[in-house]
């Protein structure tokens, strides 16, 4: 489970409309499973089909994130015209990366008007999804 502010869900959700037509990406950071701080990060593919964050962006938020003893507890992106479950493509690039314990947040905009966030784990072993408090 992932435990989100309202506030940050809505900036999520802002941030995914902000970049449209292209994908949105950030970080999602806190303790156990609570989430304390989120940052935008650049798509640095510039796409509406695909994400890469942003290196200089990415090593600039985990400095922040280990000064403030928290972890980094997910990334999250977008998107536009597909619903918020991760493509194949999302599934082999966080085998990849393989961020221990992580967690992967999808934005679809496929309804602009009705937004939807989900989560995900996603492992050698499969993709399952989470459950994510907005609170």
């Amino acid at each position: 489970m992932l435990i989100i502010s309202k506030k940050t869900a809505e900036e999520i959700i802002k941030h995914a409309r902000d970049d449209i037509p292209n994908e949105c990406c950030g970080i999602l950071a806190g303790t156990e499973n609570l989430v304390r701080g989120h940052w935008r990060v650049s798509n640095a593919e510039a796409s509406p089909y695909r994400y890469r964050m942003d290196p200089k962006e990415f090593l600039n938020v985990n400095y922040v994130v280990e000064e403030n003893n928290w972890e980094i507890l997910a990334f999250y992106h977008s998107h536009t015209k597909t619903e918020a479950y991760p493509s194949d493509t999302d599934v082999r690039l966080a085998r990849l990366v393989d961020w221990p314990g992580a967690y992967y947040l999808l934005v679809s905009l496929m309804s602009p008007e009705s937004p939807v966030i989900r989560g995900f784990c996603i492992t050698d072993n499969g993709v399952d999804e989470i459950t994510i408090e907005i609170r």
